[in-house]
């Protein structure tokens, strides 16, 4: 006779993520759409009844997984995502794949700034440091810098002149995209992926390509740990 089998275990929901599904409720009751804005995150906390620690960390899962947008100086916009279904599933299912995610990035970028760093063109390197000054600029008015961030990456695989890498990692760019968000949420992170950076930069443009890959695979690893891994670890 086959032993009975037991209940999966009851996942305990997290805070953050109740919070995140309640911003969603409320969303979907008052009728709010793509553009509209979510009250100042003050309010919003106080409305909830939680701290701005908790509600930040809702609002960027909620980013994460598409529902609103962040822009500096402009608040919390809702995308045209807003009311797509359960939001503690999606959350869930970006902190599952997030692993993999990082594996592949730093397979992926480690050689592509090794190969950057021996085939760059000046043309290549000026579009470099172009992207840590913006970065630079974004931080100093406020921002996170997750569009400098971007094209900082998209320079250094551009500058490696892979075609076939380049299309790998533009498979991954949404997924990793989602990893951009969430780090450099955190609090004195952005600076440090910028440092980072500019490590990266200073081999490429030395023509160091053992530094290079060495430099990406230790940014790739610091900004890889988000708050939500080690959670699901803890």
């Amino acid at each position: 006779m086959d032993s009975p089998r037991f209940p999966r275990p009851v996942l305990r929901t997290r805070l953050y993520e109740q919070v995140a599904e309640q911003i969603t409720g409320w969303i979907a009751e008052n009728g709010l759409r793509a553009g509209d804005r979510l009250p100042p995150e003050r309010e919003l906390a106080s409305r909830l009844g939680v701290s701005r620690a908790t509600l930040s960390q809702a609002l960027v899962a909620l980013e994460v997984i598409g529902v609103v947008m962040v822009r500096h100086g402009d608040g919390t916009v809702l995308t045209d995502r807003a009311r797509t279904a359960p939001v503690i599933e999606a959350i869930r299912a970006h902190a599952d794949r997030l692993p993999e995610i990082i594996e592949a990035r730093d397979a992926l970028e480690s050689k592509l700034a090794a190969l950057a760093a021996v085939r760059r063109t000046d043309a290549d390197l000026a579009t470099i440091r172009l992207t840590l000054s913006d970065m630079e600029r974004d931080l100093a008015a406020g921002g996170r810098g997750v569009e400098a961030d971007e094209r900082f990456h998209a320079a250094v695989t551009a500058a490696a002149r892979s075609d076939l890498l380049a299309q790998m990692m533009a498979a991954l760019q949404d997924l990793i995209q989602e990893t951009r968000i969430e780090s450099l949420s955190q609090p004195g992170r952005p600076e440090e992926s910028l440092a980072g950076h500019r490590r990266i930069a200073d081999a490429i443009a030395a023509g160091d390509a053992a530094a290079a890959s060495r430099a990406m695979h230790e940014h790739v690893l610091l900004v890889s740990d988000v708050a939500v891994l080690r959670e699901q670890q803890s």
